[in-house]
């Protein structure tokens, strides 16, 4: 397959993975996004302009992970590689569990997609597949693609993942709190234990699908439905700040979550709370510097590419 096109831009959601029990299954995409523009070149040069976060940091050629994922792309469409251009404008934090590596993933996918003559060679399905194999689980890959509330599962060990769009009830609003600190995702699963109490999953299981009802239909439902006892609580040792803050929030009734791998923590709640949720977290980390808060509302279209 040739190349179709030479200028393409990307923009692509934040995603909250792992929500309360749902723990590499659930996602949701929030309203704050990477932006991603790629020219393809005449020679076979790779430049990789960075602003926002993980300027400095990240690989600026061939290592980068958004032209990782948009070299597999162009191979598996069977188009041919080609230098690369990439002006990156990062907003999504890195390492605090908001998806900005699958953000990256995506990212490149979607701009391989509109790079190649067909685009349809490298549809939805078929993007969540290949941001599997590089992320290792679909469920922050899922909201970022699809937008909104998001289930995504392995039918059997070598199937392709698969994913659902959720309908999220127009009250919800989410507000993060975004620490200082970050946690690698690796350091994060390491401490997860191989085996589980049958109880214990046994209530996960019931808070998942109570969960899914509550984003859906009753958020007046959310505190019960984020409990979990399969991740976060195991979780603690390596993010002690965020746990004590998740134990004070829900402690005044607010139905917070960690977000993702972590440290970030995640509120779902009725918008006419809004107040009560900003006066809790004012309680707790009003003031601090260790602490943003963000209220970035949903992303209910998920990532878009487009040719220029």
């Amino acid at each position: 397959m040739q190349l179709g096109a030479d200028h393409v831009r990307v923009r692509v959601p934040a995603t909250s993975a792992n929500l309360g029990p749902g723990f590499d299954s659930l996602g949701l995409a929030l309203g704050y996004h990477d932006t991603l523009e790629v020219r393809a070149l005449g020679s076979a040069r790779v430049q990789v302009d960075v602003t926002g976060e993980g300027a400095g940091e990240v690989p600026d050629d061939d290592r980068h992970l958004v032209v990782r994922a948009l070299r597999l792309a162009l191979d598996h469409a069977g188009a041919p590689q080609t230098g690369l251009h990439l002006t990156c404008t990062n907003r999504i934090p890195h390492g605090r569990g908001m998806g900005s590596s699958a953000a990256a993933v995506v990212a490149g996918l979607l701009a391989a997609r509109m790079l190649v003559a067909d685009p349809g060679a490298l549809d939805d399905a078929t993007v969540l597949a290949l941001a599997t194999q590089m992320e290792g689980h679909p469920d922050n890959a899922a909201p970022a693609i699809l937008g909104g509330a998001t289930v995504a599962w392995t039918p059997s060990p070598g199937d392709p993942p698969r994913a659902v769009r959720l309908r999220v009830h127009p009250e919800i609003e989410p507000t993060v709190l975004v620490p200082v600190s970050r946690l690698a995702t690796h350091t994060a699963r390491g401490v997860l234990p191989a085996e589980v109490p049958h109880a214990d999953a046994a209530f996960n299981a019931g808070r998942t699908a109570l969960l899914v009802h509550a984003l859906a239909e009753d958020p007046d439902l959310l505190f019960d439905a984020t409990q979990d006892r399969l991740h976060q609580e195991y979780r603690s040792g390596v993010m002690v700040s965020t746990w004590e803050l998740v134990r004070g929030l829900r402690a005044q009734g607010v139905p917070a979550m960690v977000s993702g791998a972590g440290p970030t923590v995640l509120v779902l709640e009725r918008t006419a709370r809004a107040r009560f949720v900003a006066g809790a977290v004012d309680d707790l980390v009003g003031g601090s510097e260790q602490w943003t808060v963000m209220r970035p509302g949903l992303d209910l279209r998920g990532a878009a590419a487009e040719r220029v």
